[in-house]
């Protein structure tokens, strides 16, 4: 039959298809003679299932993988919420037994996704051949050609040209020599290789304790394992140790899974046959193992159990175990729990017998106890080391510069060593550059069993270490620096923290016949804090522990603050004094005592420089250091006075503490300016529609405070200071300025003027003069409140005074008219009292600028 032909058939019968008509198997065996790809089209475009056509034309192709097992987070909804609430019930377990779980119940856990048969198993020669398994023969010689034969139900197969063959029954191994013996023998010149293909399944039951009981479709290869791992394993009620493997009724096996996990001996996982039953019991006795074993867990119990065996179970113990006093808990027969003790270096101990719900804890060893030294701090090797007898501090540290961090204090170390009688603990100063200058001499103090040494950071190297860090991090913009610390930096190395424990110490074993071993210094000390009593009770080996004078201690007297109980039994303070000087020189004869307090006074304003700078038009400009009490004139005097050009009227005298006063009025005045801008917005248009207007004014007032800068000027007349005898003397402060301009050519108008500038003086011009060359006041001016800022700083009202003879006065050089902004107009009268003093700073500013 033609394609043509062919298609048209297809087309006439496979509509009837859907009204239970079927194509006849002639016609399909006519479509399977067609190319595959010709077959493919033609399903495609008639949407016909090629597979049910062609039958088992596919089956030469490698079956696809089935997955089996998907993992829980790929379950459905249902069942990821029995899963979870499974786990918790299993957290809720392990939380009641101090985190312990049950030994082996996550080898199988999963869910199955399907009943498919695993046919990805290796198939061993003495596989049981059976019906639905196929065998795959392949010819070559005389004769090429590759068959798939399945077994039937009789058991046979069906060999071309050649008639049935029975080999179910037969082994794989019998079968395949069974066949290349007939193929020998009917075929001449052709050879065989027989292998199987796809297998036959089988249908088993997995039930009892398992995560997911059922009947599951597996393959003829599987074993016991195989089908736990089909169902998703065992819950932690069922037992690993006593898997059951039925048939027909019949127990003919058991599994102990604990075999094939500890040891990988399968061999007593037997292969299933169909219908066979796997059941899980439900769990056996157990016993819990805790501490210092590699597998920390509950373990099921198999007939009688001996301590050896439980921890053979746990993997065995670690090296940090402490066989010698095993704990046992257990409950008792009155049900109460009791603590027994094994000693497992002993034969009893381990036969020592394990009952249902004991738990065995495995203690730890000690820490080192004995025969050591510890270094700890500023090292460049830290930790516990072993002692010898006669052994000394260079024995550890013998280079400062290997041996010791960067940070490192190398003038001083301390000891502290443990009294083995009491263990009480005492503090040794060590003087550690010349010990290790001189190995064996005096100050290489010899070191006894458990000393540990502490060596601190000095605090300048670690200031200088941070900022050479932190130049190094920006020049490698953010990059990790090349010098990295350990995990305890410097700043973990002081002596206040090293020696806080210690202090604790010290004072935790202080008793009436034996007081608290510590003293506190003060004052000029690189360290000063509470330290631990020196061993020689000296002044000088306390201040040495300080880390030593600076040079702004007084040598002339310290202070000793003595606690002491009379003979009433009260207690009271005594202060001591001490010649420092002769202290240190070791011709004291003051030993100290239980919490003394040592106060090294200071030099009275020691290194304290004040200084006043000078500047402009004076003889020889720059900064001065004045000494106590020095005025301004006879400063002045040292720096040759003032020059020819120079205008001690216009001078500027500034104070720091002034400036900051007025940079805190000027703060005050912004906020208080903002919250009247704040009132004018809400006032809306309430004063003549006009808001906008007031609103941009006050703006421009706001930002006009925010711009300026506090000058801290002093109002003086440098003239009268320097000429007049009589003058009131200003005493300097430490930060004064005195600025004195140059004889000045012009006059200033500022404020609410059309252009505000300078003009060139005139004698003869007035107030009014100089105010219409800047073109007259706008509109927003208040022309009743102008004022005058004089060249050294004062201010005149010309309105009001009567000696300044009113606005026709004549104005002289460096002086600045202010027109100030009518705030009436705003209709605010608290407004206006903020503003006046606002403008009024802003004006002796800019004054003072002006005449510069």
């Amino acid at each position: 039959m033609t394609v043509k032909k062919l298609l048209i058939t297809l087309a006439l019968l496979l509509p009837l298809a859907s009204y239970g008509q079927s194509i006849s198997p002639a016609q399909i065996e006519q479509f399977k003679q067609l190319p595959r790809a010709q077959q493919e089209s033609l399903a495609r475009q008639y949407g016909v299932d090629l597979d049910s056509l062609t039958g088992s034309s596919n089956q030469t192709q490698r079956p696809q993988r089935q997955d089996v097992v998907e993992p829980v987070s790929r379950a459905a909804d249902e069942e990821r919420e029995r899963a979870e609430a499974e786990k918790q019930r299993e957290d809720e377990e392990a939380e009641k037994n101090d985190g312990l779980r049950p030994y082996g119940y996550d080898l199988f856990a999963g869910n199955p996704t399907t009943f498919a048969p695993v046919t990805e198993i290796p198939v061993p020669s003495d596989y049981t051949l059976g019906p639905g398994d196929v065998l795959r023969i392949q010819l070559w010689g005389k004769e090429n050609q590759n068959l798939e034969l399945p077994i039937s139900r009789d058991g046979s197969i069906s060999f071309p040209q050649s008639g049935p063959m029975s080999v179910a029954g037969l082994s794989f191994d019998e079968a395949r020599q069974q066949i290349k013996k007939r193929v020998s023998e009917q075929y001449i010149g052709v050879e065989a290789s027989v292998s199987l293909g796809e297998l036959r399944s089988m249908r088993v039951f997995v039930l009892g304790e398992a995560r997911n009981p059922g009947s599951y479709s597996v393959s003829s290869l599987s074993t016991i394992t195989n089908a736990l791992y089909v169902s998703g394993g065992i819950k932690q009620t069922g037992s690993l140790r006593n898997v059951q493997h039925k048939r027909d009724g019949k127990l003919l096996g058991t599994l102990d899974l604990y075999d094939l996990l500890m040891a990988g001996d399968s061999s007593e996982d037997s292969r299933l046959q169909p219908g066979d039953v796997v059941f899980i019991p439900p769990v056996g006795q157990r016993a819990g193992i805790d501490g210092e074993v590699y597998r920390p867990a509950l373990y099921e119990l198999q007939g009688t159990n001996t301590l050896a065996d439980l921890i053979r179970m746990a993997g065995g113990l670690t090296p940090q175990a402490y066989p010698q006093r095993i704990n046992i808990e257990r409950t008792n027969e009155d049900f109460l729990r009791i603590i027994a003790e094994a000693d497992y270096t002993s034969p009893k101990g381990q036969s020592a017998r394990i009952q249902a719900g004991d738990r065995v804890q495995i203690p730890s060893i000690s820490d080192v106890t004995g025969q050591y030294v510890e270094v700890k701090g500023a090292a460049t090797r830290t930790g516990k080391f072993a002692w010898m007898p006669g052994m000394r501090v260079t024995s550890l540290i013998d280079n400062l510069n290997s041996d010791l961090l960067p940070v490192a204090d190398k003038q001083y170390a301390a000891i502290v060593r443990t009294n083995p009688s009491d263990d009480s603990i005492s503090v040794l100063n060590l003087r550690l550059r010349k010990a290790v200058r001189n190995p064996g001499g005096e100050h290489d103090l010899q070191l006894e069993e458990r000393d540990r040494l502490f060596f601190f950071s000095d605090a300048g190297k670690v200031d200088i270490l941070d900022k050479e860090e932190g130049e190094t991090t920006e020049r490698m913009n953010g990059e990790k620096a090349e010098i990295e610390e350990k995990e305890a930096g410097p700043e973990t190395f002081t002596r206040e923290i090293l020696f806080a424990p210690v202090i604790q110490r010290l004072k935790a074993q202080a008793s009436p016949d034996k007081p608290q071993q510590t003293i506190q210094i003060t004052g000029p000390v690189r360290y000063p804090g509470e330290y631990p009593m020196p061993a020689t009770r000296n002044l000088t080996d306390a201040i040495f522990v300080a880390g030593g004078l600076k040079d702004s201690a007084s040598l002339y007297q310290a202070e000793v603050a003595r606690y002491t109980v009379d003979e009433n039994g009260t207690g009271q303070t005594r202060i001591l004094n001490v010649d420092l000087a002769d202290a240190m020189a070791g011709k004291a004869n003051l030993k100290l005592e239980s919490r003394d307090r040592i106060l090294i006074k200071s030099i009275p304003d020691f290194a304290k420089t004040r200084t006043v700078e000078l500047k402009g038009e004076v003889r020889y400009p720059g900064q001065y250091t004045f000494r106590d009490g020095e005025t301004l004139r006879e400063v002045l005097e040292r720096a040759g006075g003032l020059t020819d050009n120079a205008f001690p009227k216009g001078a500027v005298f500034s104070r720091e503490k002034l400036r900051q006063l007025e940079a805190q009025r000027l703060r005050e005045a912004e906020e208080r300016l903002q919250g009247d801008l704040l009132g004018v917005q809400l006032e809306g248009d309430n004063f003549s529609g006009q808001s906008a207007d007031r609103t941009q004014e006050v703006k421009s007032l706001l930002e006009e405070v925010q711009g300026s800068e506090p000058v801290g000027r002093l109002v003086i007349d440098l003239a009268s200071v320097i000429n007049d005898p009589d003058y009131q003397s200003i005493r300097l402060q430490d930060g004064d300025t005195l600025t004195v301009p140059t004889i000045p050519q012009s006059v200033t108008v500022f404020g609410e003027v059309q252009f505000p500038t300078s003009h060139l003086h005139q004698v003869g011009l007035t107030v009014d003069d100089y105010l219409e060359r800047s073109g007259g006041p706008t509109r927003q001016a208040d022309e009743s409140r102008v004022y005058v800022v004089k060249a050294d700083g004062s201010v005149l009202l010309p309105e009001k005074s009567r000696w300044f003879g009113g606005r026709s006065q004549q104005l002289e050089p460096g002086d600045t008219v202010i027109m100030p902004i009518d705030v009436d107009r705003l209709n605010q009268l608290e407004l206006w009292t903020n503003v006046s003093q606002i403008v009024y700073q802003i004006a002796l500013g800019a004054a003072a600028v002006g005449n510069l």
